[in-house]
């Protein structure tokens, strides 16, 4: 068993106060026996991809980095592994999306930069990052080796796959994903549970667990021209079947640990052995973008 902590928070302008009130959540499930932290996409500050704006990039960082070094402090107090979300700068001009997974030590166990950058209304991710180059591979961690993947990678079938080609034991996803304002409320929950059923899937045809972390609460558009985000919460931990272990509110804050048995993957697997019966000499279109 792994008892893996999940950490759902709204966001403000405060970098400092949304840092202290990670920190104290940290904590909090550490204290409740949580081996494995997850946070949400980008947790240090708001999601600013709602405009493009490129003073912006002031914010990003080095990695290693003044991050790093202090949610690695934070994962050598309490022994905890980490999988944190940030706004790397490479270089001038170059910049990714990228999640940092701590070891228990405080070390960096290794990174994921995003791959898949959306760019959609309120979602100008591709004005500021570049995407990923460092491919889909796990990492390997005390507790495990993690297929750390990032939000938009959730709705690819082919990153979950890759991922679990090459040994991983858990499918995790930093989010940062909400409700158009102007959408009808039964668009909205179409929109969210097909969210759901997307990552549940991935946990089914790869016979293993997915924990998904997204924020909560609405953030402004500074442009104004649209009505912001209503981030939707509803973080989850799901089975290697596709059963919902945890699924939080959509509209709360929530630090909460959820036991997993990497163990029973083994099991499901042989019950179902989608691997073994992949059909790996006729995929080849699958490197096209549209077979006409």
């Amino acid at each position: 068993m792994i008892r893996i902590g999940l950490l759902q928070q709204h966001n403000t302008a405060d970098r400092n106060e949304n840092m202290k009130r990670l920190a104290e959540g940290i904590g909090k499930l550490a204290a409740q026996g949580a081996e494995l932290i997850v946070l949400q996409e980008l947790h240090n500050g708001l999601y600013f991809c709602q405009t493009e704006n490129v003073d912006v990039f002031d914010e990003a960082e080095p990695i290693p980095g003044p991050s790093t070094e202090f949610y690695g402090q934070l994962a050598r107090k309490h022994g905890v592994v980490i999988v944190t979300s940030l706004f790397e700068r490479r270089a001038a001009g170059l910049y990714h999306n990228t999640a940092v997974v701590m070891e228990k030590d405080g070390t960096i166990a290794g990174k994921y930069r995003k791959m898949h950058i959306p760019d959609d209304p309120a979602y100008y991710e591709k004005f500021y990052f570049t995407p990923g180059d460092l491919g889909f591979h796990p990492i390997q961690t005390s507790v495990g080796r993690l297929g750390v993947l990032v939000c938009w990678d959730q709705w690819y079938p082919e990153a979950a796959r890759l991922m679990a080609l090459q040994g991983a034991e858990l499918l995790i996803y930093p989010t940062a994903i909400g409700y158009e304002s102007t959408d009808t409320p039964d668009e909205q929950e179409r929109q969210r549970e097909a969210w759901t059923v997307v990552q549940r899937g991935h946990a089914v045809a790869n016979g293993l667990p997915v924990v998904t972390v997204n924020r909560v609460g609405h953030e402004d558009d500074p442009s104004r021209q649209t009505r912001g985000i209503q981030f939707w919460g509803s973080s989850m931990v799901v089975g290697p079947q596709g059963e919902l272990l945890y699924r939080a509110p959509k509209d709360e804050e929530v630090a909460q640990v959820v036991a997993v048995d990497l163990k029973r993957c083994e099991q499901v697997r042989r019950w179902w052995p989608f691997l073994r019966d992949r059909r790996i000499d006729a995929y080849g279109d699958l490197l096209k973008r549209f077979s006409d």
